[in-house]
């Protein structure tokens, strides 16, 4: 097994495991990530949050249950992010107090072999696996998608590892049909569902066990070699003002097919917020009494003009009191 060296000391040190989490938009990845933290059973778990936008919303999600959540905004690995992701690898590599895990959770429209490339630049991490979440409620029309179908398709076939989730969305004959379509891609036989976010500990802690049937060669890792959809982008909507939940929804309905994501925290009455979550033509909210009143922020990820853009975030600033 490879080691890295104790700075200073000469000892060799373990390598880091390190999984790499993908999946698309919307596909489960945080819920997967919460579920990881509760049932951590004492280990050092640290989660490398690499999301798509300037306001990391989802380190906050995280934050809220575990104590080692690192944000790297502007999550679109292929850009801006390598740098920051090296070096807060490098950073990591060095503690004295070293994590029994790393989990990097990519954004979704970024490839996840991308992120497992830099991080085994350094000695002091060793691939565990790249898993990827694959939402079973959307995925066809995702695949189906002109726009962001190749994304999903690369993420897919990326994986060592594919996490079904929201099966409880879906009859067996969808379910079934879904499994078809992913062995129709080439993509890994490694195929397991999510419970509430939690999966068999082998698929996250390397030091167990997993019985496979089969052989399952190692794939060869490609890099990405297309670029994203023209039009993607990120913006944020702030705001003091308290939001009407009616109106909000409707602002959020506006452009379907081209918002994919939605996620933020708002205030729906005065002194109270709400957890935000849109993905598709699905939109949730939910109550987080746990939360201090703050100002109200969303972070939106999808294909629009800058007309269209300027018109959503009135509508948003609108759907307040």
């Amino acid at each position: 097994m490879d080691t890295a060296v104790k700075p200073g000391s000469g000892t060799p040190r373990r390598p880091i495991p390190m999984v790499v989490l993908g999946g698309y938009l919307g596909a489960g990845k945080t819920t997967l990530i919460n579920a990881l933290l509760r049932n951590a059973d004492g280990l050092r778990v640290t989660v490398l949050v690499n999301d798509f936008g300037s306001i990391n919303v989802d380190a906050a999600l995280i934050r809220e249950r575990g104590d080692d959540v690192i944000g790297l905004e502007n999550g679109c690995v292929c850009c801006t992010i390598g740098g920051r992701l090296v070096e807060t690898l490098l950073a990591l590599g060095e503690r004295a107090e070293r994590p029994d895990l790393l989990v990097i959770e990519a954004s979704g429209v970024s490839d996840p072999v991308r992120i497992a490339q830099v991080g085994m630049l350094d000695r002091a991490f060793r691939l565990h696996g790249i898993v990827v979440a694959v939402d079973v409620d959307s995925i066809d029309d995702v695949l189906d998608d002109r726009y962001v179908g190749d994304i999903a398709r690369r993420q897919i076939e990326a994986a060592s590892t594919l996490v079904l989730t929201k099966t409880d969305l879906v009859d067996e004959d969808k379910l079934r049909a879904v499994r078809n379509r992913l062995s129709s891609l080439g993509a890994t036989q490694v195929v397991v569902t999510a419970e509430e976010g939690v999966v068999p500990t082998a698929i996250l802690f390397p030091d167990d066990e997993i019985a496979l049937s089969g052989d399952f060669p190692a794939r060869p890792l490609r890099a990405a070699s297309r670029a994203l959809p023209a039009g993607l982008r990120s913006f944020n909507v702030e705001t003091s003002e308290v939001f009407d939940r009616t109106r909000l929804k409707a602002a959020l309905a506006m452009y379907p097919g081209q918002l994919w994501r939605a996620k933020g925290f708002v205030s729906l009455q005065p002194g109270q917020m709400s957890e935000l979550h849109v993905v598709g033509r699905r939109s949730m909210l939910s109550r987080r009494p746990d939360l201090p009143s703050q100002a109200s922020v969303i972070v939106l990820i999808g294909i629009f003009s800058d007309d269209e853009q300027r018109l959503l975030s009135q509508a948003l600033h609108s759907a307040c009191h």
